[in-house]
């Protein structure tokens, strides 16, 4: 189910560069002191709803679920995650490197069709 070796290091890979583009995005939009606090907040923030509202039994992590959701939310929260990474490039003047981010995670998500299938049926 999506949890093919290639497949989850591409998906690792796509969170870290997602945690990478939040404090990308903190560090040129603001200056002083809040700087720091967007550019380490923001990824951590993040990092946290990441690994907190999980679907039981995922194959793509541990399969334990801190606070239990049902997969088209967990769906839903990734799509956001992702979407804002992309996002945050584009308005940073890095829209070439967005497109790109935006086509790798199209590519881990074409590759965990089965993945995708299983969270939606998931209450």
């Amino acid at each position: 189910m999506g949890s093919k070796p290639i497949n989850l290091a591409l998906r690792f890979l796509l969170e870290m560069a997602a945690l990478v583009i939040y404090g990308y995005w903190g560090w040129h939009v603001s200056g002083g002191p809040i700087r720091y606090l967007l550019t380490l907040g923001l990824p951590l923030a993040a990092a946290v709803l990441w690994g907190t509202f999980r679907v039981p039994e995922d194959s793509s992590s541990s399969g334990k679920a801190l606070v239990p959701i049902p997969g088209i939310l967990r769906l839903l929260l990734e799509l956001v995650f992702f979407s804002l990474a992309a996002y945050l490039l584009k308005i940073t003047g890095r829209e070439g490197l967005g497109w790109i981010f935006a086509g790798a995670v199209f590519i881990h998500y074409l590759l965990s069709y089965d993945r995708i299938w299983w969270m939606i049926k998931q209450k």
